[in-house]
Parts: C-alpha cells; structure tokens; sequence
C-alpha cells in the first residue's frame, strides 16, 4: 500500500513542466520565494493568514505518515520566516505511532489575541484510484485520530490542544464567529458538519452534510465537500453549500441545520455538473465571505470563476462579473484546476478583494491545453498565474497580470492568500529548492504600487 501511495504523490508532482524559461516583461508581477526549512513541503490549501501583529502565519503540509505539517510565522519587517511548531507535537502524538497530522486545509481566525486552527491529514490511502482516508495502515502504526482545532496565543507563543473531530476525521473547513467564540467545521471525507462552543469548551456533532460526502461511492452516495463557509455576524448563523446547488445555514444553540430555501447556485453562469461523481466542486462555491457593509455575503465558483454576491436575508444571489484572469475571458476557458482557486480575500481597506487565478499559456500563438476531464480535484493542465482585484463599491475589476519568479518560472498549485500590512501579497507555491519541488512561502509585491 506505501508503494502505491508514494507513487501517487510522485505523479502529482510530475504535473509540473513549469520550469519553461518565460521572458520577464515590465508589467510582471515578480515574486520572491522563501525557503523556510521544510524539505517535504507539499501543497497547502487556504492555511495561510495576516495576524494582528502583523505578521504572517502559515502551515507548510506533509504527506509522510510520521512528519507532520510544519507552523511557521513571517515578519515582513526583518523579511524572516521562523519555525514555530510540529502540529502533530501540538496534538500530543508524537510518540503515538498514529498517521500524522499532515496538514491544516484552513486560515487562522483570531479573537482577543489568539489564532484559530485545525488540523487535517496529508497520507491517504489509495483505493479504487481515489485518495481515501486510510483503512490498513502499515505494520506499526495505527489509523488516523481525527483532526483537532487548535489555538496559539500571538503574546505568550503558547499552542494548545481544544478539541479532536469525530470518527477519526480530518477538518477540511472551518469558520469562526470571532464575535461570540463559536468555531464551525465540516470534516473529511464524510463530511460531519461540527460545532465547538469556544465559551464552553463543547463539541457538538450535527451529522453528515451532503451524502456520504468524500467517502462515498461515485456515481452514487458521493458529494464533494463545501470547503469554505461564512457567518453573519448579525445573527450568528452560519451558511455553507453542497455540490448539489442548495445552501444550508445553522443557528447556534439549535439541534438541526436547515436549508435555505427559494435560492440555490445551479445557475447556467457556473455550468453544468453531476455532483455523484469527483473531479470538481459542483454547484458548491469555492470561496466566500461576509461583508459587513452590505449585508451580503461575495463567493466565487470555481471552474467558472463568476463572482456573486448572496443576500442570506431576501434571500437571494445575483452574478456581479466575471474575476478570472483578462486571458481567460478573452478565450474563455474554466479553470485549470478543477477544483476552483481558494486564494481569494478581502484587502485591508475591507472593500477590495484579491483573487490569485490561472490564466492560458500560449505558445507560437497557441493555447496550450490540459486534459477535458481528471478523476480528482487538481490541475488539468500547465497555467499563468495572475493577481486579480476587484473593489466592491466601485465595481471595478483588474487584473494585474501574470505573477513568476525572478528566474521566469511559474508559482504552481497557488490555493491560499493573505495581504500583508504594506499591501504585499502572500500565498504558498510550489517552486524548486534544491533540486526538488516543494511548496513554500511566495511574497507578491503590492499590486498597487507604481512599477
């Protein structure tokens, strides 16, 4: 079983022919890599945020079944990334011969000073040419315990254990109410929707959110799990979608989650998908997040890369504009990576979003094209990278154009954002470090900045 799973490691990374020298131009957007320690560094989704005390704080993944992701903090003002911790130490099971806490799929969120985490697993099994939580692990070790939401204090550096998913879960995605103290999670791959009620330190188990979620058969009892929810912060309710289209909210305190209904995202805009089968996200959005000034909640689908606004109160969603890059809309392509791009956040000036997105490769005045259809979420084929913004009242989308490094190679497997306290744009990539891909720290200087 370790053979096969290495392997399918491997064949992701032999995706990547994107050491092809491109010619820098004036209008590029040139970034710097950071290597930051951690020679197994595998991609990272959404696990990347701007701390009150303005520094960057990320989460380096790991596919081994003994190492563990890696916590590291940035200070843009020495230019210096340290190592803070292992997060399977964190989780007290160093020395538990259990598959490692591989990765956190989701942003830290914090209240009073202290950051909000959880912990996913990064060895899988492969079963019927799916990645699956592991069912045999090797001779020495047991199965996976489950993901943990975990908390740092930004003053005292102290990192602590809270609480463990159920059924030896990971946590794919997460939300907090920073106001009120509850944290919200959906795990992986059944897909439980959990609630952890910061204040009384209690976990609440809500059951299965779409099916039999990443665990189910395709072609039947299979559904791809939302991986990002919101919370109006008016009320405290919380919304996330499933590939079916529908959007569901819960209230804290109550014993049942609830569809919404006279709305849904199966609109033609998006396209059209079967959600029993993988390969996608469905009718889930990608990415989405309350903004206050409005009432309303900003999403992107992925694939199509529509931004949409959803008003949870009329309750309705309205298509605002088209935020993939200028190419391509100019040929209109989806996606390259099936999934949809999680790099997507709101500025500091809290108006403005920022979208890292693919964009076509031409060669001789050809596109270059992927593959029409991959049986997991990834890349489909090679891509450019492009920083996207768009400002909410003003309605006024920009692309900024393509992002490589200073060699002219390309930032690959781009799915986390966050915006630094000089405008500068931060994100984890892959690019090569001696002699091997790894994904790390990427700093993109401010889009804004005259060059």
């Amino acid at each position: 079983m370790n053979r096969i799973i290495i392997l399918s490691v491997i064949s992701s990374f032999l995706i990547l022919p994107f050491f092809s020298m491109v010619r820098l131009a004036a209008q590029d957007l040139v970034a710097k890599r950071y290597y930051s320690g951690f020679d197994i560094a595998h991609d990272t989704y959404n696990a990347i945020s701007t701390a009150s005390d303005g520094k960057i704080y990320y989460v380096l993944s790991s596919v081994s079944i003994d190492r563990g992701g890696q916590v590291y903090r940035y200070d843009p003002d020495l230019d210096k990334v340290e190592f803070l911790a292992d997060i399977t130490e964190i989780c007290g099971e160093k020395e538990a011969k259990a598959i490692s806490q591989g990765k956190s799929h989701v942003r830290f969120y914090e209240k009073d000073g202290i950051l909000y985490f959880a912990t996913h697993l990064g060895y899988y099994e492969i079963i019927d040419g799916m990645e699956r939580l592991p069912e045999n692990p090797p001779d020495g070790y047991t199965l996976y315990p489950g993901g943990h939401i975990l908390s740092y204090n930004l003053s005292s550096g102290e990192f602590k254990d809270l609480v463990t998913a159920p059924d030896g879960e990971g946590i794919i995605t997460m939300v907090m109410d920073t106001d009120r103290g509850d944290i919200y999670g959906i795990t992986w791959p059944k897909g439980y929707f959990i609630h952890y009620d910061l204040n009384k330190d209690k976990l609440k188990n809500l059951g299965l959110v779409s099916a039999n979620g990443e665990a189910g058969i395709p072609g039947d009892d299979y559904r791809v799990l939302c991986r990002s929810m919101f919370v109006d912060h008016r009320d405290g309710l919380v919304y996330y979608s499933t590939s079916e289209g529908n959007i569901f909210s819960y209230r804290p305190g109550s014993e049942k989650i609830e569809k919404v209904e006279n709305v849904n995202l199966r609109l033609d805009y998006f396209g059209k998908y079967d959600p029993t089968n993988p390969g996608s996200m469905g009718y889930n959005w990608r990415k989405i997040m309350w903004y206050p000034e409005e009432g309303a909640a900003y999403g992107v689908h992925g694939n199509s890369g529509y931004l949409f606004r959803f008003d949870p109160r009329k309750p309705e969603i309205e298509i605002v504009d088209r935020i993939t890059s200028e190419p391509s809309k100019k040929c209109g392509m989806f996606d390259q990576f099936s999934y949809g791009y999680l790099g997507f956040q709101l500025g500091p000036d809290k108006q403005t979003l920022y979208y890292l997105t693919g964009g076509p490769i031409y060669i001789d005045g050809q596109r270059l094209k992927g593959k029409d259809r991959i049986a997991m979420g990834a890349a489909k084929g090679l891509e450019n990278l492009h920083l996207v913004t768009y400002n909410i009242p003003n309605r006024k989308y920009f692309d900024h154009g393509p992002v490589f490094y200073s060699d002219g190679t390309r930032p690959t497997y781009v799915n986390s954002i966050a915006i630094g306290p000089y405008g500068n744009v931060y994100t984890l990539a892959r690019f090569e470090q001696n002699g091997k891909i790894i994904e790390d720290l990427v700093k993109i200087p401010n889009p804004f900045t005259e060059k």
